[in-house]
């Protein structure tokens, strides 16, 4: 297939080995930085793998994973980055084409007192240098923007969980091909206001009165994409994430009873899951999740963001092969009889 995940062979490329965007390669290189919590570590692989193997289509792509090593992690999880991850360096050194930066949970009140924040603004700045285009999702897009702009992204008083519908910016070429309104799931505690944004300058690509800005983008040197909505979830990840949030409140490590992801589920799903709801208020009981009614809800999941989501990403991947020709230096022209 044209999108291959290829394991780092070495722990720092040699020195002049790197190809560098708009170097000789072939294939496209996209490096993801995959910070997300254990639980979610493969799975995301998996949605993002998935979302560029779809938008790719013939181009032939190749995906490098790597991660922030200043985040905690198990030790299940950390011998599968040794396994099958870039080292955050080697990745540094062998500049991708384009980077993809996942969030994280957060860990502190502020995003500059988390334990990676340094390490972040590093691959920041080097992705603005090295890169043809990033994208930055949910917690990286508001670490970035704080970073490059200095704008606070601003606690919700409820989750903001579900799939919302949006408008969309007519004309630009990372929208062709798609319709509005915009089916987009949202999954976050914060966001970043519309107003803040455009005073800023960056240019809004999909908004909602409900759901506040979706993707905008920032071009400088490079091309950055940021996303507060999540194009890589596949139709069971606001269920997974629900079902989490429900057990930390059966395991009493949240005070209240999580909401349902809005314009996720169907009449039918809706009342079972609040049936489970009310067996859950009346008696807390961390076992009780194992009874949480998770196939028969998944049953009847759609993802109807996911035409859109590749639509988009496809449009990415198209702007990185114009960029990179744009200054692929010239063939080399023998005149040798």
């Amino acid at each position: 297939m044209p999108l291959n995940i290829e394991p780092c062979t070495t722990a720092v490329p040699p020195p002049g080995g790197a190809a560098g965007p708009g170097g000789r390669r072939e294939r496209l290189v996209i490096a993801l930085l995959n910070n997300m919590p254990d639980t979610a570590l493969q799975s995301t692989e998996t949605q993002f793998g998935e979302l560029l193997r779809s938008a790719a289509g013939a181009l032939p792509v190749t995906l490098r994973l790597s991660s922030l090593p200043e985040l905690p992690r198990s030790s299940e999880a950390r011998a599968r980055i040794e396994r099958s991850y870039w080292p955050l360096e080697a990745i540094l050194a062998d500049p991708p084409d384009a980077l993809i930066v996942t969030g994280t949970e957060p860990r502190a009140a502020r995003l500059a007192d988390e334990p990676y924040w340094p390490r972040f603004l590093e691959v920041l700045a080097w992705a603005q240098a090295n890169t043809l285009a990033s994208v930055w999702s949910c917690l990286a897009a508001h670490a970035a923007v704080l970073a490059l702009d200095g704008i606070e992204r601003e606690r919700l008083a409820v989750k903001r969980c579900g799939v919302y519908q949006h408008s969309t910016l007519a004309g630009h070429a990372l929208l062709e091909g798609v319709a509005t309104p915009l089916a987009m799931p949202h999954s976050r505690w914060n966001e970043l206001s519309v107003a803040a944004l455009r005073e800023a300058g960056y240019t809004l690509l999909s908004w909602s009165a409900d759901a506040g800005a979706d993707a905008f983008v920032r071009q400088d040197r490079s091309l950055m994409l940021f996303f507060q909505g999540h194009p890589e979830y596949q139709d069971t990840t606001l269920l997974k994430e629900y079902r989490r949030d429900v057990g930390r409140f059966l395991n009493a490590q949240q005070p209240h009873y999580p909401t349902l992801p809005v314009g996720y589920l169907s009449a039918a799903a809706t009342a079972v899951l609040g049936q489970f709801r009310e067996r859950a208020l009346a008696a807390r009981d961390p076992k009780l999740l194992e009874s949480f009614p998770f196939a028969q809800v998944a049953a009847g999941l759609e993802s109807p963001w996911r035409p859109a989501a590749a639509a988009i990403y496809r449009n990415w991947l198209a702007f990185i092969v114009a960029a990179r020709a744009a200054i692929r230096p010239p063939e080399t022209v023998s005149l040798a009889q």
